[in-house]
């Protein structure tokens, strides 16, 4: 058997920047790049027995200004806010607040029941309750042996 050490650091600075990149991406960045350069805000989906919930972090909107729509099996949470532009005396030193508008989608599947999904917009965050269908519960049948 031979043994072969290769000394080319190019290699493997690639190698560890690859290996950096696709196993080991800081969750940090992965959130910055989807609130900032993609805005979407961030989501939780929890399943409890009879619903699933999902919040939707979108602090400074109004009620109004969502638009909740479900087209066969797409849920899609839309919002659009416009800055209003107001004429006064006061020199703004510095001003961050601002909001985007997005759009965010969700498949659906034959569990939930359509009909009776409800939201509410409390505190900045967009909760939406999607039920589960009552699902046929398989009996247990004894069978006589003859």
């Amino acid at each position: 058997m031979t043994l072969v050490k290769v000394n080319n650091p190019v290699s493997r600075s690639f190698d560890g920047l690859m290996k950096d990149f696709f196993t080991e991406f800081p969750v940090a960045f992965g959130k910055t790049m989807r609130e900032d350069v993609l805005q979407f805000p961030p989501v939780n989906i929890v399943e409890q027995p009879n619903a699933y919930q999902l919040e939707l972090a979108a602090p400074g909107f109004d009620k109004a200004d969502f638009n909740v729509k479900l087209e066969d099996n797409l849920l899609t949470i839309s919002t659009e806010k416009k800055e209003e532009k107001t004429e006064n005396d006061a020199k703004h030193i510095r001003k961050e607040f601002s909001y985007k508008s997005f759009k965010r989608s969700f498949t659906i599947d034959e569990k939930i029941d359509a009909e009776k999904i409800n939201a509410k917009y409390e505190n900045g965050v967009l909760k939406l309750e999607l039920p589960k269908k009552e699902l046929a519960k398989p009996s247990a049948k004894e069978i006589n042996i003859l």
